[in-house]
């Protein structure tokens, strides 16, 4: 069978690090769908506050089969 797959966008967010951001993005993204395959990074940007950083925000491009095996 071919393989077909639906992308979405998401913003994950954190306020410690890049990599949580992320995870949080495929971690909500999993609690509705199934079939993730893989993800990509689009953006990369961050809130501030008194010229220091609060919070990352990272936009991630997320792939998941529209039929499973």
């Amino acid at each position: 069978m071919e393989k077909v797959y639906k992308v979405i966008e998401v913003v994950g967010c954190s306020p410690t690090k890049i990599e949580e951001a992320v995870e949080n993005a495929v971690k909500e993204a999993a609690s509705t769908l199934k079939g993730l395959a893989w993800f990509e990074v689009k953006e990369i940007r961050g809130g501030l506050k008194d010229s220091k950083v609060i919070e990352y925000q990272v936009l991630v491009r997320i792939g998941f089969r529209l039929v499973e095996d």
